[in-house]
C-alpha cells in the first residue's frame, strides 16, 4: 500500500514539476546555508549579546548538535507520519526559531532558538531528500532533480557566508536568521498546495535512543566547553564527562535492545563502514574549527568588514567544488581509493598546519595558500570517504545508513568545535598571563587570540592526522569495485552519495 502511494506520488505532474523542485531545494538550502551563515556574523553576534570567545561556540554547537542527535528520528518520523507532514512541521519549526533568533535579547535566548531550529532541520532534512526521491520517477527528471540537489548542497556552503556577510555588514546580524522567515513561508504554503503526501509506515519510534544520544553528546560537548573557561577538575567538567558517559552507554544498550531501533548497531560490524563514520567525524571536527577561529581572525585582527570575510572564504569553496568534481569523475578511475582518501586528507591537513602560523601582523596572503590546500584536499576525500560508507548497505537499511553519513558529520562538527575551544581557552588564557607587564589591553587581547587560533588550529590538525591513519590503518580494501551495473546503489544512498 505504502509503495503504491509513493510510486503514484512520483508522477509530478509537468507543469508543477518545477515548482515542486523549487520548494524541495529551498528547504535544503535553508537547512545548508544555516551552517555556514552565522560564522560570519559570529564577531557582531558576540559582541550584542555579551558572548565570551569560548562560549560563541554555542551559537555552532547549539543547531548542529540537536541536528545530529535527532535527525535518524526525524527520518523515521517521515516513514511513520508521512514525509510531507513531517517535513511541514520540520520547515515550520525551523521558520518559528528562526524569527526567535533574530528577536532574541541575550544569550540564553539565541542559544535556544538555535537549538530548536536544529530540531527542525533535523525533521525537515530527510523527508525533503526522501520527496524529491517519491515526487520524481525514475529517469532524466530524476537526475536532473538530483544534479539540482548535489549543487545547492555544494553552493550553500559559499551561498552561507557571502550572504552572512552581506546581511551582517548591510542591515543587522540579526537578518542572518530574519532571511529564513520570508522563505520558509513560501516554502510551506508551496509544499501544503503542490506536494503531494506519501504512504504511512506502521512501526515505533525509537524515542529514548534520540534522547539518550542527543543528551549524551550535549553533556560531553558541554564539558569541554565549562572545561575552556573553568579547569579539567571543576566538579561541573567532570559531572558533564561522567553523565555524558553514562547517557551514551545507556544508548547502547538501548539499540540492542530495542525492536526498532534508531542506529541498527549492525552498521558498525564492516569495518570499513566503521572507519568511515569515525573519520568524516574526525575530519569534520578539524574543519568546523577552522571556520570558527579563522571567521574571527578575518574580522577581529584583520579588520575586514563581515562582507570581504566572507568573499575571503570563496578560493576554499572553489577549490573544494573543483576537487570533487575531479575525484568524483576522473581521480576514482585512476587511482586506489584509499590512496584517493589518504591523499586528500593528508592535503588537508598541511593547510591547518600551516594556519597555526599566524600571527598579529599576518596578512590575506598568509590564508590564502592554506584556504585552497584545506579546499582541494576535503574536496578529495570526501567522495571516497562517502562510498566507503554506503558500499555493500543492504537495501533495508539503506535510510539508515545514509542518515549516520550525515549525523557523524553533524555530531563532529560539534564534539570538535567544543575540544577546540577548550584547547584555545587555555592557551589563550596562558598567553594573556604571560604578556609583558604595562602593554595596552588591545594588544594583550590580540595577542592571546592569535595564540589561542594558533594553537587551536594545531589540535584541529591533529583531527586530521587522526583520519589519515584511521583510513590508512583501517579500510581494508576498496568496496566500490564490488558494484556493478547491474546492481546500482538504492536511491538513498545515491542521493547521499553525490550530496
Amino acid at each position: 500500500m505504502s509503495m503504491h502511494l509513493d510510486r503514484r506520488a512520483g508522477q509530478v505532474h509537468k507543469d508543477r514539476s518545477g515548482l515542486v523542485l523549487a520548494i524541495i531545494l529551498a528547504a535544503q538550502l535553508m537547512v545548508v546555508l544555516d551552517a555556514t551563515i552565522v560564522n560570519i556574523a559570529l564577531p557582531r553576534i558576540k559582541e550584542s549579546l555579551g558572548f565570551s570567545s569560548t562560549g560563541l561556540s554555542w551559537v555552532i554547537d547549539a543547531y548542529t548538535l540537536v541536528f545530529g542527535g535527532l535527525l535518524l528520528l526525524g527520518a523515521r518520523a517521515g516513514d511513520l507520519l508521512g514525509r510531507r507532514r513531517t517535513f511541514l512541521a520540520g520547515i515550520t519549526l525551523f521558520t518559528v526559531a528562526s524569527m526567535a533568533g533574530g528577536l532574541a535579547t541575550s544569550s540564553g535566548l539565541l542559544l535556544a532558538a538555535r537549538a530548536v531550529q536544529g530540531a527542525g532541520a533535523a525533521f525537515a532534512a530527510p523527508s525533503a531528500l526522501a520527496l524529491l526521491m517519491v515526487q520524481f520517477s525514475e529517469g532524466p527528471a530524476r537526475r536532473r532533480a538530483i544534479a539540482w540537489y548535489a549543487a545547492m548542497s555544494v553552493g550553500g556552503v559559499a551561498i552561507g557566508l557571502l550572504a552572512g556577510g552581506v546581511l551582517t555588514q548591510w542591515l543587522s546580524w540579526r537578518w542572518v536568521f530574519y532571511v529564513n522567515v520570508p522563505i520558509g513561508i513560501l516554502v510551506v504554503v508551496g509544499a501544503a498546495r503542490l506536494v503531494t503526501e506519501t504512504g504511512r509506515r506502521r512501526g515505533r519510534f525509537d524515542l529514548s535512543g534520540a534522547l539518550t544520544s542527543t543528551l549524551g553528546m550535549g553533556a560531553i560537548v558541554y564539558g569541554f566547553i565549562h572545561a575552556a573557561t573553568s579547569s579539567w577538575s571543576s566538579p561541573t567538567t567532570v559531572g558533564s564527562f561522567v553523565a555524558g558517559a553514562v547517557l551514551l552507554a545507556g544508548f547502547v544498550l538501548n539499540e540492542q535492545r530495542a525492536a526498532e531501533p534508531i542506529t541498527p548497531l549492525r552498521l558498525f560490524a564492516d569495518r570499513n563502514r566503521s572507519a568511515s563514520y569515525l573519520a568524516r567525524l574526525l575530519l569534520v571536527a578539524g574543519m568546523y574549527g577552522m571556520f570558527f577561529f579563522l571567521t574571527q581572525f578575518l574580522q577581529d585582527e584583520l579588520g575586514y568588514r563581515p562582507l570581504v570575510a566572507g568573499l575571503a572564504f570563496l578560493p576554499l569553496t572553489v577549490a573544494l567544488f573543483s576537487a570533487s568534481q575531479a575525484s568524483a569523475r576522473v581521480l576514482s578511475r585512476k587511482l586506489p581509493e584509499k590512496a584517493l582518501l589518504v591523499g586528500g586528507v593528508l592535503l588537508s591537513t598541511a593547510g591547518l598546519a600551516w594556519l597555526t602560523q599566524l600571527s598579529v601582523g599576518s596578512s590575506y596572503f598568509d590564508v590564502l595558500g592554506p584556504l585552497v590546500l584545506f579546499g582541494a584536499g576535503n574536496g578529495f576525500a570526501f567522495v571516497p570517504l562517502t562510498n566507503v560508507a554506503l558500499a555493500g548497505v543492504a537495501p533495508a537499511d539503506a535510510g539508515a545508513a545514509s542518515g549516520l553519513v550525515n549525523v557523524a558529520q553533524q555530531v563532529g562538527g560539534s564534539l570538535g568545535l567544543a575540544v577546540l575551544v577548550s584547547v584555545f581557552g587555555s592557551a589563550s588564557r596562558s598567553a594573556a598571563a604571560h604578556a609583558p607587564a604595562g602593554e595596552a589591553a588591545r594588544a594583550v587581547a590580540r595577542h592571546a587570540f592569535v595564540v589561542g587560533a594558533d594553537r587551536a588550529f594545531f589540535a584541529a590538525a591533529l583531527f586530521l592526522v587522526a583520519t589519515a591513519v584511521t583510513l590508512a590503518l583501517a579500510v581494508r580494501r576498496d568496496r566500490t569495485d564490488t558494484a556493478t551495473a547491474d546492481e546500482p546503489l538504492p536511491d538513498d544512498l545515491v542521493v547521499a552519495e553525490i550530496a
